[in-house]
């Protein structure tokens, strides 16, 4: 079990005792959509972020980034995002797939789970952060992933090629390159496209 800084926040139960079997930190519940009415749960969120650091971890699907983009306009400080590939299949528990036929937190084997982690910044204990990439948007303009002809569709191959949730906006698609990616790194990714 790999313990961590920042506390993290999951859309349901089945989310946290996933992550409760792979990380040692505090977990919380959006109930899904429910945190858009629960007041009290949000301002406890939001002095975890203040004073620990908090890691938004949803599922890829539309959902998921629907409570990520909720708590991204609600929680000003401390936040990081995490996210997990886009895999399509059924979690064990269920009958059927989800509605967008992927894979949630739940479904995700540990190993993913603290990579995707690692890459959205977390403190882990034992190692040391060694974030030094600066990718800037001037860097998405220029490598034509922003502001020209057909840049929305470069930006769809490249999340796919890296296997990075389909939903993600630009912004998020920044900060995510960022975390995993150097700016010479980012360059080849897009020449290989």
């Amino acid at each position: 079990m790999v313990k961590i800084r920042e506390a993290i926040v999951v859309e349901g139960r089945y989310d946290k005792n996933t992550l409760l079997q792979t990380v040692d930190t505090a977990v919380f519940e959006t109930s899904g959509f429910g945190i858009m009415k629960d007041k009290q749960q949000l301002e406890l969120l939001r002095r975890v972020a203040k004073t620990r650091g908090l890691i938004v971890f949803t599922d890829s699907d539309g959902a998921g980034f629907v409570i990520r983009n909720y708590l991204k306009s609600t929680i000003t400080e401390g936040l990081k995002h995490a996210y997990i590939p886009d895999v399509y299949g059924k979690e064990r528990r269920k009958s059927a797939p989800g509605k967008e036929g992927k894979l949630g937190v739940e479904g995700m084997p540990p190993e993913v789970l603290l990579e995707a982690l690692r890459a959205a910044g977390a403190t882990v204990d034992g190692e040391t952060a060694t974030h030094t990439h600066n990718i800037t948007k001037q860097d998405m303009m220029a490598l034509g992933l922003s502001g020209g002809k057909n840049s929305a569709e470069k930006r769809r191959a490249l999340l796919k090629k890296l296997e990075l949730p389909e939903h993600m906006s630009s912004n998020a698609m920044l900060q995510a390159l960022d975390l995993m990616y150097s700016p010479e790194e980012l360059e080849r990714l897009v020449k290989e496209l």
